[in-house]
């Protein structure tokens, strides 16, 4: 494409050069440049793409996209200079693409909770009534069954643009992304107009030096989704809510507990049964419906209400609504996994106190026969953490299985001494089975009727890193493998 094209939908002033020069990609990391590509300088908290400009040159950028007065010697180049770079890299990413938006169908989910269930619940939905539906966000760029990790939870915009020109290339006809606060205050979902955007709920989160100054900026950050979609769903509960909505440019709905809720849930309640822990409740208003969720907890309501919300506006029918939440899975977050016994096995990416015992206290008001927690904790990062995450397990479980998670350039007998520290403050029982994968094993062939068994620590996770090397390890192959050797027993 030519460079002209790319900035089409640009403010931009040209320094020197030509802007009808053909462009062969665009790359915002100087390594990575090549022949006739444009760099765009990103200005980030710990690096500036200015400073590597004659680096990118060298290796054969024909232009330059700059923020700041620059003067670059070799007059073959094209300099480019505009306010924000990191807005003209969505902007430009999107033409370069092909602006795949235009063929997908898109929603965008902004909160700081339940943004990775309720995109996995949207997908599950969608799905179910035969829409393919590709999703962005925590657990990485989900393509039918190819997962592209990603750093962040909401990537640069280019990656984006891409990732939708794959989905549309795969067949898909939907593309849910999390919007995170970063995402939106960096410009990452610059040059995309939503189909829907999605409010789940606001609490103290992400304030730093390298995040956001203030909780005032963080909510601020959130609303900006508001601006970037025709329709507008949100959690009518959340005391951010009216304060999200104040420079919103799109049509609303709500949904909540609340009597003003466009979708209101009620007679929510706590299902449970070997294989399956959910929820269910009730909805009127927009749609009345009497809904099973497969993932516990009664916040699940607030996630399951968002996605119902968001697939009528889509125009999904009920059927597969329920037959969607009914079997949703998020890898890794209270995962459950099929096994033959008659009680209830999970995988969960709780790998800290706080995490645990909120994954802990959901499951013990299921009022399971025993609540079995196995789980580790990593190397080379702080003891406290480890007497913290004993004492959580020992107080909340009725019997702890201690075993390795990553770790790293530790041995694995002085971690688990550092999490006996913390258990032994508790009257918990515990047994320690070092290796992770005979951990597993011994919950399962142990497990008694009733039981909800919960393996911590992993979660969407496969790998397990020991001395520097990560070793392939996917909780659920280790447990097809223990099925498959019980029932050739």
């Amino acid at each position: 494409m030519t460079l002209k094209s790319l900035l089409i939908n640009t403010d931009f002033n040209l320094i020197q050069g030509n802007i009808d020069i053909e462009i062969s990609d665009l790359i915002y990391d100087s390594r990575k440049v090549f022949e006739n590509t444009a760099f765009v300088c990103l200005v980030g908290y710990n690096t500036d793409g200015h400073q590597y400009i004659n680096d990118a040159i060298s290796k054969g950028a024909s232009a330059i996209v700059v923020s700041k007065d620059i003067s670059v010697e070799n007059m073959n180049v094209t300099v480019i200079k505009v306010d924000d770079t990191r807005k003209a890299l969505a902007f430009m990413s999107a033409e370069f693409f092909g602006n795949p938006t235009k063929e997908l169908k898109t929603i965008a989910l902004t909160g700081t909770k339940g943004k990775t269930t309720t995109v996995a619940m949207i997908k599950s939905i969608l799905e179910a009534e035969g829409i393919k539906t590709g999703t962005i966000g925590t657990l990485g760029i989900i393509i039918g069954d190819k997962l592209i990790k990603t750093n962040n939870t909401t990537p640069e915009s280019y990656e984006i643009e891409k990732a939708m020109r794959q989905m549309v290339d795969s067949g898909c006809k939907a593309m849910v992304i999390e919007a995170s606060s970063l995402g939106l205050k960096w410009h990452r979902v610059d040059g995309i107009i939503f189909d829907i955007g999605v409010f789940t709920n606001f609490s103290d989160d992400h304030i730093g030096d390298s995040e956001h100054k203030d909780l005032e900026e963080y909510l601020f950050c959130k609303s900006l989704l508001f601006q970037k979609c025709k329709t507008g769903i949100l959690n009518c509960d959340d005391n951010a809510f009216k304060k999200i909505l104040e420079n919103s440019t799109c049509e609303v709905t709500t949904f909540g507990y609340s009597e003003t809720a466009d979708l209101k849930a009620s007679n929510d309640c706590l299902i449970s049964m070997p294989g399956f822990v959910g929820v269910h409740f009730d909805t009127t208003g927009h749609k009345e419906m009497s809904v099973d969720v497969a993932i516990p907890g009664k916040f699940s309501v607030y996630n399951a209400l968002s996605a119902i919300a968001v697939c009528l506006k889509l125009g999904v029918s009920q059927k597969a609504i329920l037959e969607g939440l009914y079997n949703v899975k998020v890898k890794g977050r209270v995962e459950a996994v099929k096994v033959p016994g008659n009680y209830t096995l999970l995988i969960d990416y709780a790998h800290n106190a706080m995490s645990m015992e909120n994954v802990l206290t959901t499951l013990k008001q299921y009022n399971p026969n025993r609540l079995v927690t196995m789980f580790g904790a990593g190397g080379n990062r702080p003891k406290v953490r480890r007497y913290e995450m004993g004492e959580v397990s020992g107080n909340l479980s009725d019997l702890s299985v201690i075993t390795e998670d990553n770790s790293r350039f530790e041995n694995v007998m002085d971690i688990i001494e550092d999490i006996k520290v913390g258990i032994n403050k508790t009257k918990g029982k515990y047994v320690v089975i070092p290796n992770r994968k005979d951990a597993i094993k011994y919950c399962m062939e142990n497990a008694q009727d009733g039981d909800i068994v919960i393996l911590a620590g992993k979660g969407h996770e496969d790998y397990q890193e020991i001395k520097g090397v990560k070793y392939h390890l996917d909780e659920r192959e280790v447990i097809a493998d223990i099925i498959k050797e019980i029932e050739n027993k």
